[in-house]
């Protein structure tokens, strides 16, 4: 198998690994964040992973679908 066909599936499962893993931790931020609804302190501090973590999920799945398009014009 070829070099990029090796870096496109490392950077998949690599990828869905690491946003796997952090799903929990994720988890645990919205509910406090719902839990404290009144509390803008804990809005400030808990809210910018998730959105962070919720953009990074998004650019990771537009990344890997256009490396999933691509591989199938080389490949195929």
């Amino acid at each position: 198998m070829d070099l990029l066909l090796w870096i496109i599936v490392g950077f998949i499962i690599i990828g869905f690994v690491v946003l796997a893993s952090m799903k929990k931790s994720m988890e645990r931020k919205v509910a406090l964040l719902i839990e404290n609804k009144e509390s803008m302190e804990s809005k400030q501090i808990l809210t910018k992973p998730v959105v962070w973590w919720i953009v990074g999920v998004t650019v990771w799945g537009l990344v890997s679908i256009f490396l999933i398009v691509r591989s199938f014009s080389i490949y195929m």
